[in-house]
């Protein structure tokens, strides 16, 4: 920071300047002997991030002085233990800034028996760099941490070709794993994949471009983490403020105190209260400092409301249009954390956002196996098991998909007996092709779909329409008046049971009135799928506003033109 001759430099601009650069988490992944830890300690130390006693405790006694004495794994390699053994066991973490960005990383172990480790230091990463050593490429272990940083929702992935000073800096090498390793994560749908080849060791593409390496032409490692675009990764289409706190003083003001996870968030906005579904708006929004007109995530926030509402611990405040999940039963996979396995017959407490409910594990749906990506029959998991299952909880949960939402689609499972962390786990939300899959409602006697239209004089259909009662019963009685076979379902239970039931019903030839008060993305996803995009019709929520006479017939019309209702006649 440039300051002029004389002048005293300004400490507060100084300090605003480097907390309002952007941040950005990620964490290293790899085999014993990659070299993750030499990695970091090259990346702080070329990019002048560590400091004088620091730099001592790295040197190796005996040397002479200069870079050859400096050992970069003491850096992250805290505890004596990994220094005896030459591995990480713990999760290190690291802080450092350039001109362009803040930085913490996470050192994560490579050993299978320390998934739990790497699970928590992947959590709250949005970039991975997963190392592989040059001479032996892509193996089990490799793959298994790109696995995992998939199912955690990391956006971005950097393949860091390691050691290619041990392979004579081979550009054919270098090709070899990246092929490899594409074939594998191809089916992962990790948004952004790099490949860069480097030497921890030496420096060679970590902060500096190679000069041994000419024929790489992308970004060295510093200049990739400088520059990958993360701002789009959080979610800012869906408000989520889950309550923590409720804050009254003796002037009667009542606020609730809490974190804005995700949306954004501005006075006078409408928001419906979780669980009451009660709706209201956003009178005043405050910080510790100062009293804000509009905010972004992540950010902690006392909010006010309008009106004197019945809200605790544990509710949250979400867009009226855009809601979350409402249940007691949710799906999940969970990576074990302890070593007292998974009992189906203990309950446990589920801490989700801010509340803690009673749950028991209902079944247990598949454990993965992670080295081949395989879904494999059990009914428990063991200590560093990634496995599928679903919770009934005591009281509701409100939630999104994890890939959606990682504030509101992770929870951790806890022993209530000895008070530790049984699971962390990632809400899957509605898996529409594990509901598509379902064999419940599928048809395998004669009469075949034709005959079934023939017979009822219209084709199976699914209307999703958002919970409106007058528009859902005058389109039901106006399509019963046209001699169609119809019938409403109302949302009251599982979103996968309430397909289930529609499929049965659009299995039967019936046009089906789906009335759903917050159906999801995926679940309008599901149900299209059920039904053929040709005879699924979803009413939006402005359809809905013109009134239910004129919304009725709109999608009536609708299903005229998409030839599921013959038209209609003068008498209809």
């Amino acid at each position: 920071m440039g300051v002029a001759s004389g002048a005293a430099p300004d400490f507060d601009d100084f300090v605003h300047q480097v907390v309002s650069k952007e941040l950005l988490r990620f964490f290293t992944a790899g085999n014993v002997d990659d070299g993750k830890s030499t990695l970091i300690g090259r990346l702080l130390y070329d990019s002048q991030a560590i400091y004088e006693d620091q730099l001592v405790n790295m040197r190796r006694p005996g040397f002479p002085a200069g870079e050859s004495a400096i050992d970069f794994a003491f850096l992250t390699d805290g505890l004596r233990a990994e220094r005896e053994q030459g591995i990480t066991i713990d999760v290190a973490y690291r802080f450092f800034s350039t001109p362009k960005r803040q930085f913490i990383i996470a050192d994560t172990p490579g050993h299978e028996q320390y998934t739990r480790n790497m699970a928590t230091g992947a959590s709250t990463a949005s970039l991975a760099i997963i190392l592989i050593d040059g001479r032996n490429g892509v193996l089990l272990q490799s793959r298994r941490h790109a696995f995992i940083a998939s199912l955690l929702g990391v956006s971005h992935m950097v393949v860091a070709v390691n050691k290619m000073d041990l392979v004579d800096f081979s550009e054919r090498r270098f090709d070899e794993i990246r092929t490899d390793f594409s074939k594998f994560a191809a089916p992962l749908q990790i948004k952004d994949t790099c490949f860069i080849p480097i030497s921890a060791l030496h420096g060679d593409n970590v902060v500096h471009r190679s000069e041994r390496m000419p024929w790489f032409d992308g970004p060295t490692l510093l200049g990739y983490l400088e520059s990958v675009h993360i701002a789009s990764d959080r979610n800012l289409a869906e408000m989520r403020f889950p309550v923590q706190y409720v804050i009254r003083t003796n002037d009667g003001f009542r606020g609730y105190a809490g974190p804005l996870v995700s949306g954004i968030l501005q006075t006078g906005d409408e928001v419906m209260v979780l669980p009451s579904r009660i709706v209201t708006r956003i009178q005043s929004m405050h910080t510790y400092e100062e009293e804000l007109e509009r905010a972004l995530p992540p950010i902690a926030l006392t909010v006010t409301l309008a009106e004197e509402l019945d809200v605790g611990r544990g509710a949250m405040l979400v867009h009226p249009v855009h809601a979350p999940r409402v249940s007691r039963v949710v799906d999940a996979r969970l990576v074990w954390m302890t070593e007292r396995p998974l009992d189906n017959n203990a309950s446990y407490l589920v801490k989700h956002t801010t509340q803690i409910v009673g749950a028991r594990v209902r079944d247990v749906r598949y454990r993965m196996n992670v080295n081949t990506l395989e879904k494999e029959p059990s009914n428990q998991l063991a200590l560093n098991d990634i496995g599928a299952v679903t919770l009934v909880c005591h009281k509701s949960l409100f939630y999104d998909a994890y890939k959606r939402n990682p504030a509101t689609g992770s929870l951790i499972l806890i022993d209530p007996i000895t008070n530790e962390t049984a699971a962390v786990g990632m809400i899957t939300g509605i898996q529409t092709g594990e509901v598509l899959a379902t064999t419940m409602g599928t048809r395998t006697g004669p009469v075949k779909e034709q005959e079934r239209s023939a017979r009822c004089g219209h084709k199976p259909a699914i209307i999703c329409v958002r919970d409106n009662s007058p528009l859902v019963q005058r389109l039901e009685r106006l399509l019963f008046d046209r001699g169609c076979f119809v019938h409403t379902v109302e949302e009251v239970g599982e979103p996968a049971e309430i397909l289930r039931l529609v499929k049965i019903l659009n299995a039967a030839g019936l046009i089906t009135i789906w009335s759903t008060p917050e159906s999801s993305r995926d679940q309008v996803e599901a149900a299209a799928q059920l039904a053929g995009i040709e005879s699924f019709i979803a009413v939006e929520e402005a359809d809905a506003r013109r009134g239910e006479e004129e919304a009725a017939r709109s999608v009536c019309v609708g299903l005229e033109d998409q030839g599921v209702i013959p038209p209609a006649t003068a008498t209809d």
